[in-house]
């Protein structure tokens, strides 16, 4: 009967470790068939790019940290990426039909959500600043960025720019 009980909850335990995983890679499924894609236009592939290259740098940066992430810790940063995206392309639509200058404070929110809670604190701006010194990028954010937070400071920003 003991043995049951542990072949159970090994089993329960790996299906709970599979099943978790899969929103990581759900994201960078999603994304990849977007970049893959020839009916996408640039702009997507663009968006969806980069979020192929965050996931990887973050899951490059836990490993050459030799950190223990559990499954929640990539699950959330990858979901929160993308909601972060999302609501950044939803706010630049609603701020065009108001005025530039609300555009302006839109995009300055996000990356600024972006730089103000980096996730490794990583000293190589060169690699992690790639896409915020890129002026043709649609999405002009820091790599080593904590995505959970950035998202909640950003979502609470814009209550206030979107009134």
């Amino acid at each position: 009967m003991k043995q049951i009980f542990i072949t159970a909850l090994i089993a329960a335990v790996s299906y709970t470790a599979a099943s978790a995983q899969s929103l990581y890679k759900k994201v960078f499924d999603n994304a990849t068939a977007v970049v893959n894609n020839a009916a996408s236009n640039d702009q997507q592939i663009q968006i969806n790019q980069f979020k192929i290259t965050a996931l990887n740098y973050i899951s490059n940066q836990v490993n050459k940290r030799k950190q223990e992430k559990n499954s929640y810790f990539y699950d959330s940063q990858a979901v929160n990426l993308a909601s972060f995206i999302t609501d950044f392309e939803t706010a630049i639509i609603k701020a065009r039909g108001i005025s530039t200058e609300k555009r302006l404070e839109v995009l300055a929110c996000y990356r600024d959500a972006s730089l103000q809670n980096p996730l490794f604190g990583d000293d190589d701006k060169e690699t992690t600043y790639v896409y915020v010194n890129d002026k043709q990028t649609y999405t002009p954010f820091s790599l080593d960025t904590d995505w959970e937070k950035a998202y909640d400071q950003a979502t609470e920003k814009m209550k206030a720019i979107l009134k």
